[in-house]
């Protein structure tokens, strides 16, 4: 796109992808607020971060996939957090991170599956990026010098997630905080968010022309005009592109907040439990500076509901995570639980495909981007995604060579 030239840039989708894209775009060497408009258009009644934006666990990893992206996404994140002083904006900072394997005591309950009702399990392939990081240094290692919020005599075996690159290969944000202030920091240069459901992507002569949407006050239909549109619904994204590859897998999570006195201290563990009466659990668990606790379970395939704010929470899925995770933490079982949530994670449904899938999408319409099927790693991999997608947009760049397997027409 010419300097000079007259855009409209719609992003459909305020979660994290969406929201980043937008700060990107309106940080780019190319945008001049007096010639190019961005709207970022959001569904939720809440306002942005309503869906797994809101409600991940927030891990930022260099032994995350694909690897492309992270390669970008990774030092970007740090880069953020320095200029935004995102240590104490959006909960910034390096944290141990590892495999704990151990034996959960016994509650004299039945803790559950963790697995929502009306779905099947579904995994959420959070460790899949490790297997290129593979190692055996600390597999016999036991409880972390440290890790004061699990029992340590109830630990068997612990072992870092990538030894290679120590406590400066994982990091972590909150990700509700860190959302939000990619919209804040975006709408300080001119960006502006619009409530509304996108309904359709208005296509003319081989070109998007601008978005649909039912506006929240009343109801009615309103049109968007738009020389660019990026659709980053997250698994929302085929209800406005129907061929896109997306699958959704819903993803239930509470958070604990320990009593009173208690510092947590900075881990985050893929569990494996082996509990009483041949029961396995294997919760994921993250402290967070705040001295918050988040703790998630497996994902089910639950239908997709047509709004986030319409989003079932299963209690007894919620209960089944915190019986888990209690069964090893007596500081956790002493302390409340805060929120109990779920939330859909986009995730490319074509076998051996991968994804995320990222770039225009010139086969459905000129001007038309794609930014979605993140899965479990969009908080992670969003400012590289958005990085990549505002010189697609502002500066017309071809897609890097070295992602061109992610991009829509390997897809569509």
């Amino acid at each position: 796109m010419a300097e000079a030239q007259q855009a409209d840039i719609v992003i459909i989708g305020g979660g994290i992808i969406g929201c980043t894209t937008a700060y990107y775009l309106s940080r780019h060497p190319l945008y001049n607020s007096e010639t190019t408009k961005i709207t970022v258009l959001e569904a939720s009644a809440n306002g942005i971060a309503q869906g797994a934006s809101g409600k991940a666990g927030g891990l930022v990893a260099k032994w995350a996939y694909p690897v492309e992206l992270v390669d970008v996404s990774f030092p970007e994140h740090i880069r953020l957090a320095r200029e935004h002083n995102g240590v104490d904006r959006w909960g910034f900072r390096f944290v141990e991170c590892g495999t704990w394997e151990g034996v959960g005591e016994d509650l004299k309950r039945d803790p559950g599956s963790g697995v929502g009702k009306g779905g099947k399990r579904r995994s959420l392939e959070k460790t899949l990026g490790a297997e290129r990081v593979a190692h055996t240094e600390g597999i016999n290692k036991r409880h972390p010098v440290g890790l004061n919020w699990i029992k340590q005599e109830l630990t068997v075996s612990y072992a870092p997630m990538d030894p290679t690159t120590g406590l400066e290969g994982t990091a972590q944000v909150h990700p509700y905080l860190f959302t939000t202030s990619m919209m804040e920091l975006a709408a300080e240069k001119g960006v502006k968010l619009r409530g509304g459901s996108a309904t359709c992507i208005g296509i003319e002569s081989g070109r998007v022309t601008g978005v649909q949407c039912t506006n929240p006050t009343d109801g009615l239909e309103k049109f968007i005009p738009a020389t660019h549109v990026i659709l980053a619904a997250g698994a929302w994204s085929p209800f406005l592109l129907p061929s896109l590859p997306i699958s959704a897998t819903r993803a239930h999570s509470v958070t604990f907040r320990p009593k009173a006195g208690m510092d947590i201290a900075p881990y985050v563990l893929f569990t494996d439990i082996k509990l009483p009466r041949g029961f396995h659990a294997s919760p994921e668990i993250y402290a967070r500076p705040d001295n918050e606790v988040y703790a998630c379970g497996p994902g089910d395939d639950s239908k997709l509901p047509g709004n986030v704010d319409e989003v079932e929470v299963d209690q007894t899925a919620c209960e089944s995570i915190r019986e888990q995770v209690v069964s090893i933490s007596p500081e956790l079982r002493e302390g409340t639980v805060e929120k109990r949530q779920a939330c859909f994670l986009p995730t490319v449904s074509q076998r051996g495909a991968g994804g995320p899938i990222v770039g225009e999408a010139k086969t459905v319409a000129k001007g038309l981007y794609v930014a979605t099927g993140h899965t479990c790693w969009g908080i992670c991999n969003a400012p590289g995604t958005a990085k990549i997608m505002a010189e697609l947009v502002l500066n017309s760049k071809a897609l890097p060579r070295k992602l061109k397997r992610l991009e829509p027409s390997q897809f569509l």
